[in-house]
């Protein structure tokens, strides 16, 4: 799990799911293609909702890292692409349930014209750190 932290003297998370910093700890980084809100059919979960792709992103992001022995705690730094200002909120309340308030990854958000599919609203790419004693090496 990173370490996050947020000094005195500059702006800050205020409750928006982020650190403004990370340490990473020991263990195997571990990078993840951009995830989207299809399921594994490929099949798009909550068409028209960003809270709802946003959650899916995340059980999608839960699934890659249970592979090699990691969770969502051990994600050090994550980038969001969405498409609409708007939504921003909805997306930030989201990871705010999932990594709680100011112990979070570092956090880049991009408003993007569009993602691969005219559906998506949010996307979400991810760095963790597996700690060695969890690690478990892909097949």
């Amino acid at each position: 799990m990173a370490t996050g932290f947020n000094p005195p003297g500059v702006w800050g998370p205020r409750g928006r799911g982020f650190s403004m910093g990370a340490v990473q700890q020991e263990g195997h980084v571990v990078y993840l293609t951009g995830q989207v809100a299809w399921d594994g059919n490929e099949q798009i979960v909550g068409r028209g909702d960003v809270a709802v792709q946003t959650r899916q992103c995340f059980g999608n992001i839960s699934t890659v890292l249970a592979q090699v022995g990691g969770t969502l705690d051990d994600i050090v730094s994550i980038t969001t692409y969405f498409t609409d200002r708007a939504q921003l909120p909805a997306i930030q309340e989201v990871r705010t349930e999932v990594f709680g308030g100011d112990t979070a990854p570092v956090s880049t958000s991009v408003m993007v014209a569009g993602l691969g599919h005219e559906d998506f609203l949010v996307e979400l790419t991810p760095v963790a750190v597996v700690p060695d004693d969890r690690f478990i090496a892909p097949d």
